[in-house]
């Protein structure tokens, strides 16, 4: 272009350019967009080591205390990638508030791991999802975060946040790997834009001698209560609390809660692990949850005025966590716009329901030992309790029998035979758990439930045990009709 004009002009045009360009430079990223007023949060988490109890898992509350599982506590993503399962989820919003991620270990102790080889052999790589609306989300994908790391054995807890001084993002995690002759966990970080591609993985926190950590999460602190930007808990044998003004810069320690009776296993008391901030909406004051992994008991909670001082938090009893059992996870804070989306989606109540059988009517269908068979007088009750939602594989009108107090488990056919069993993903698996209420086949005034992939044939009771047959006979028409009464 500059060959048109005078050599003077392209000159100071090309001065004009560069000078821009340094500007531009050194220029501080633009600020954020202000989101609206936050009016409620979302907490992502796993439950356990149970078979579908390492993927993700939803939960609501309005006052950041008190907890209702969402999508009738089934599950909500699954893993179908890496070691097909996941722990650990952080939950992450764009400043903008028009992008989120899911950031998650890529562990499945479910499998038959061992927590040995998951921490010297397991994977190396990040579950990552993402998202428009906080309800439709992306296929997973890895990221071989510690790919890098020489003698990686893993990649676990890993966590994100914003850095408006690089204008991306700090994923953090930890490897356990051998550094200056001792092997242990030590947590890690690379910056990344998209959670896609990212920068050489470097060494962020590491504790002396033999004392590994994991499970760091960092929260930042609107208006520096407390005198510093940011504050970071990490399971070290203590929870020690850390504040810095940047999240790449200095860290000073505060302490760690064994004032309180808590620790990380170190100072015995109450051991806990996988700390999880939260900031109550529209008053500076925090919660840190904490897992009471050593006696079973799921997350607890402490909170604060003022983060500056260990000495400030006090431990709650005002809370209630819901029926699923929460393991680490994370907290995001919602608009009423985002409340609104993620309550649309999956927090409708589908009521708890018994389903009766019409020629043994004081028995119900129920599980034992996974098995399917009517009974009567059902102990445990929730054994004969499910939840039936919409079929899943799809179809107007089709409904799944969802386990109670088995989250993420169906009644499904296999051979013909009834069994309940872990939602593996599969288009198999949905259709063999799916099935079409039509009129009942000895009363129309009850219900019968036709197979979705097998159309001939129905579910029904035979020596009390459930199967799916063609139904020829009077017999057969009794003993596949049933009636949904209230749990």
């Amino acid at each position: 272009m500059y060959a048109t004009l005078p050599r003077r002009t392209a000159v100071v045009l090309t001065v004009a350019c560069l000078l821009l360009a340094c500007l531009a430079a050194v220029a501080p990223k633009r600020a954020a967009a202000a989101l609206d007023p936050f009016t409620g949060y979302l907490m992502a988490h796993f439950t356990g080591e149970s078979a579908n109890g390492e993927q993700i898992y939803l939960a609501h509350s309005d006052d950041g205390l008190h907890w209702t599982d969402l999508n009738n506590g089934q599950l909500v993503l699954r893993s179908t990638i890496g070691t097909r399962g996941v722990r650990d989820p952080s939950i992450v919003r764009s400043p903008s508030g028009d992008r989120y991620w899911i950031v998650a270990t890529d562990l499945r102790i479910a499998s038959g791991t061992s927590w040995n080889d998951a921490a010297n052999r397991g994977s190396t790589s990040l579950v990552v999802w993402e998202s428009r609306d906080l309800v439709n989300w992306s296929a997973p994908w890895l990221i071989n975060v510690a790919g890098a790391i020489p003698g990686a054995g893993n990649a676990w807890a890993p966590e994100a946040i914003y850095n408006a001084a690089t204008g991306d993002y700090v994923l953090y995690w930890a490897t356990n790997s051998a550094r200056n002759g001792v092997t242990k966990h030590r947590i890690w970080y690379v910056r990344t834009s998209d959670f896609r591609s990212f920068t050489t993985p470097q060494l962020y926190i590491e504790r002396g001698g033999t004392q590994g950590l994991i499970d760091t999460q960092i929260i930042e602190v609107p208006n520096s209560v407390g005198g510093h930007r940011y504050y970071r808990a990490s399971a070290d044998g203590h929870i020690t609390i850390e504040a810095a003004d940047s999240i790449l810069g200095t860290w000073t320690t505060l302490g760690n809660l064994s004032h309180m009776g808590i620790s990380n296993g170190t100072g015995g008391g109450t051991v806990v692990e996988g700390p999880m901030w939260a900031r109550f909406n529209e008053r500076d004051e925090w919660a840190l949850w904490l897992d009471q992994f050593a006696t079973g008991r799921g997350y607890m909670p402490i909170t604060s005025t003022d983060l500056g001082s260990t000495r400030n938090f006090r431990t709650r009893s005002d809370y209630a966590m819901g029926g699923n059992r929460k393991r680490h996870g994370s907290i995001l804070n919602l608009t009423a716009a985002e409340e609104s989306r993620v309550l649309g989606r999956w927090g409708s109540s589908v009521p708890v329901s018994r389903i009766q059988s019409y020629n043994f009517q004081d028995r119900h269908i129920r599980h034992a030992d996974f098995d399917v068979r009517i009974d009567a007088n059902v102990s445990p009750a929730q054994d004969a309790q499910f939840r039936l939602v919409p079929g899943l594989a799809g179809g107007s009108g089709t409904v799944s029998f969802a386990s109670v107090n088995y989250p993420g488990y169906y009644l499904r056919h296999y051979g013909f035979d009834l069994t309940l069993a872990a939602d593996d993903g599969t288009g198999t698996f949905a259709s063999d758990a799916t099935f079409r209420p039509v009129a009942g086949l000895a009363d129309a005034s009850w219900t019968s439930y036709q197979s979705v992939n097998y159309p001939d044939r129905y579910l029904r009771h035979y020596d009390y045990l459930l199967r799916l047959d063609p139904i020829t006979d009077a017999q057969g028409r009794a003993d596949a009709t049933w009636r949904r009464v209230s749990g």
